[in-house]
């Protein structure tokens, strides 16, 4: 069974995700130049947004290359022993149980692991540390390895966030830590044209004496304004398995994941601009296969015309392509589909829900989960 999302969010002039020269992220789709936010960044603001980790009754997961020094704090904290010697330690265990450090002691790559996964290499070295720190090392990191081993079981893993995104490591002597994504995240596109803004401006020093003429700086900000299509997906059961097929934990995500889907807004810029504007269009699927993102609708950029602005006309556009979808390819897999939205005209095609919470209730009513089919992980 999969769940589809599909926003509508129109932003105020904004900067909300940059590239590499600091401009606003953009893309070329059906021959014009697109407004855009990466994938990534949606998903960042999804998982640390306040009301995810309200639902799942989580911390956010944390990726980092700075394993070494958390768990050494961490370590520190039990009184073990002394930094010097736990660090040695560290600069041994971590090799050996997940993957490579660097001279400066970060890790390779940024490992993606929940509090409780981390808390549990805490514990399997605290368990250890006499034999760790002593003359039996490499005894007490291979029972260490198969704890950890038995704990993660490949494709599992407590993190609800974790469980969405997934993960992978590619290390061949460490813990097998590997996640297959249960969600899918589309780069954020704008329905319509879109050309780049500069914002010149000028910062006056208070202290500066009235007869010096000239600003204490100047400079330009580049930014833009736009209707954003956003277009995500979960498989409901690659969902349960990456859990444990912990069936509740799973109706917990996805509910949180639609909630913090619709409340999270990139954090670029934000204090200079303010967009803080929440979606105009929500439209929510459930289905038993199949999968569609909506954004062909827009291949042909929408423009305001003289019978709605902007936000009308990409709403129209897309409840006209669903439609289309619906006649050449059937629609006998969908189990629900819900829609809300700011605009007041009335609905052609798509059932709208009277607010946001009635569409999150259909949608978890529709959910149903198969009969587990040879146990976690599998």
């Amino acid at each position: 069974m999969k769940i589809e999302l599909h926003i509508l969010q129109n932003f105020a002039p904004s900067c909300l995700n940059r590239d590499d020269t600091n401009s606003p992220k953009e893309c070329e789709f059906g021959g014009c130049r697109r407004a855009r936010i990466s994938s990534q960044c949606v998903k960042r603001a999804i998982r640390w947004a306040p009301v995810f980790a309200e639902k799942t009754a989580a911390e956010p997961s944390k990726r980092t290359r700075l394993l070494k020094e958390n768990l050494a704090k961490r370590l520190e904290k039990r009184k073990l022993g002394q930094p010097e010697q736990i660090g040695r330690v560290l600069g041994e265990a971590i090799p050996a149980l997940l993957t490579k450090l660097d001279k400066k002691g970060l890790t390779d790559v940024g490992i993606y692991l929940g509090p409780g996964e981390i808390a549990a290499f805490e514990q399997q070295l605290a368990d250890r540390w006499p034999d760790l720190a002593g003359d039996k090392p490499k005894e007490a990191l291979g029972e260490a390895h198969k704890e950890l081993s038995k704990l993660f079981k490949d494709g599992v893993t407590s993190a609800p966030d974790v469980a969405l995104y997934g993960r992978m490591l590619a290390s061949k002597a460490g813990v097998k830590i590997h996640v297959d994504a249960a969600c899918q995240v589309a780069h954020a596109i704008s329905t319509h044209k879109v050309g780049v803004e500069f914002d010149f401006f000028t910062a006056v020093d208070d202290l500066q004496p009235k007869e010096d003429p000239g600003a204490g700086m100047m400079g330009t900000v580049e930014l833009n304004s736009a209707c954003y299509y956003r277009y995500a997906n979960i498989d409901l059961e690659q969902l349960k398995s990456n859990l444990g097929d912990d069936e509740g934990l799973a109706r917990k995500t996805v509910e949180a994941f639609l909630r913090a889907a619709v409340a999270a807004i990139p954090t670029g810029k934000q204090n200079s601009m303010a967009a803080q504007n929440p979606p105009s269009f929500v439209f929510g699927v459930v289905r038993d296969n199949g999968l569609w993102s909506l954004a062909n609708a827009f291949v042909d950029p929408v423009r305001a015309g003289k019978d709605g602005d902007l936000v009308d006309s990409s709403v129209a556009r897309l409840e006209s392509y669903w439609e289309r979808l619906v006649e050449v390819y059937g629609d006998s897999g969908i189990r629900e589909k819900c829609a809300v939205g700011l605009n007041s005209r009335k609905p052609t095609v798509l059932p709208r829900a009277k607010n946001f919470e009635e569409l999150v209730k259909k949608v978890m009513a529709a959910l149903a989960f198969r009969p587990n089919q040879g146990g976690a992980g599998k």
